[in-house]
């Protein structure tokens, strides 16, 4: 096969001006009177439309040479009539290449934004996929079932741009029931999340130990926080012993108090006669967080929940209503209990959740096989649904 070099087309738009040119300048010349010498001025406005200043400027300067040409050919190339055509396809050209130049920076510069906005998305999406990420390695699954109790868990990521925080949760099965744990480090960002990641570490050690109470848990993780940061980081939480008889004993240290939803339909919050201060702060001498005790009937509830729930507020500063949201619970399933929360929550904020809203969903739900035979550590256990994120404005 004969090997040819292939010559690049020429587009027919690129061509137009230069045939308008040629027609104008010929009926012109035919005529013999310079009438038609004006509109060699259209040509470089027609080149305007998509072309770059350069080939604006080569089409004005080849109309320009036409018209001076046809003038001389009908002997009146100092003619007013002449110079009135010369001064209207100079006038065009010049503002053509401008036009042209300043379409074509605007959209030199609207590409360079749009690449730069398709960047940074990309590098927030990965970052939040990072974070969610390492979110469900560190908070990790809970028992679906343990007993007659029942348990779900959800996390809201914050909107995008917002730092992630140090929500957490934790649920081990002890003897007789279930230990829980739920609540927020002070800050955002890597020291908040490490700061969660001591606090559990600390919940799990000393958790299972049955001779150790609720109080003596929370002194276990008090030391590991002095331990991290010399009494300069403080953490709300409460911690909860779920017993499979319904009883749910909690100490509340600073941390919103967790909801009791009814079976019959009523809410209450379970708060102690004396709440404690947030764990972590230097004050060795102040009196600790009293006992609140509540009894669970069949099929009651009690959600536990962090401040990016109790305090995620609508454009017009108004709190999310969780009490009279509480009948978005009762559904049967507790995950899709926790959806219908969780959405309610963002649409209440108008897409914009400003903190993280982890929250851990108990339900007590006995039946037959429960009473009949001492329960075991549970096989199944409850990952949180992939962390839903507020959608970018």
């Amino acid at each position: 096969m004969d090997a040819r070099p292939v010559r690049p087309r020429i587009p027919t738009d690129a061509l137009l001006p230069y045939a308008l040119i040629a027609v104008v300048t010929a009926l012109d010349v035919l005529v013999g009177a310079t009438i038609l010498l004006a509109l060699l001025a259209a040509p470089p406005a027609l080149a305007a439309v998509g072309s770059a200043p350069r080939r604006v400027l080569l089409v004005g300067t080849t109309a320009l040479l036409a018209c001076l040409g046809a003038a001389a050919v009908n002997g009146i190339p100092t003619s007013e009539r002449a110079f009135v055509a010369y001064g209207a396809v100079v006038a065009v050209t010049a503002a053509g290449a401008y036009a042209s130049g300043a379409h074509r920076r605007a959209e030199a510069h609207r590409r360079d934004a749009e690449e730069q906005r398709r960047l940074a998305e990309r590098d927030l999406a990965d970052a939040q996929a990072v974070a969610d990420v390492a979110q469900n390695f560190i908070l990790g699954p809970v028992p679906a079932r343990n007993g007659s109790l029942d348990l779900a868990v959800s996390c809201t990521s914050a909107a995008a741009g917002a730092r992630i925080g140090g929500d957490f949760y934790e649920a081990i099965p002890v003897p007789g029931g279930v230990r829980v744990i739920v609540g927020d480090v002070q800050g955002k960002g890597l020291p908040a999340v490490t700061g969660a990641v001591a606090v559990l570490q600390a919940f799990r050690e000393s958790a299972p130990t049955t001779t150790n109470d609720l109080r003596t848990v929370a002194d276990r993780i008090e030391e590991r926080l002095a331990r991290r940061t010399g009494g300069d980081e403080f953490v709300t939480a409460v911690i909860a012993d779920c017993s499979h008889t319904g009883q749910v004993t909690l100490v509340n240290f600073g941390h919103p108090p967790p909801l009791v939803r009814r079976a019959d339909g009523t809410t209450r919050l379970a708060e102690p006669d004396l709440p404690g201060l947030p764990l972590g702060l230097p004050f060795p001498d102040a009196e600790g967080p009293g006992t609140c005790t509540v009894r669970l009937r069949h099929g009651d509830r009690i959600l536990f929940y962090t401040d990016g729930t109790a305090e995620a507020r609508n454009g017009d500063g108004d709190f999310f209503p969780l009490r009279e949201r509480g009948a978005l619970l009762d559904h049967d399933d507790l995950p899709e209990a926790l959806t219908d929360l969780r959405r309610a929550l963002v649409e209440h904020t108008g897409n914009r959740l400003d903190d993280d809203a982890a929250m851990l969903l108990l339900r007590f739900a006995p039946t037959a096989a429960d009473a009949a035979a001492p329960p075991s550590r549970p096989r199944a256990r409850m990952r949180p649904a992939a962390p839903s994120r507020t959608p970018r404005r």
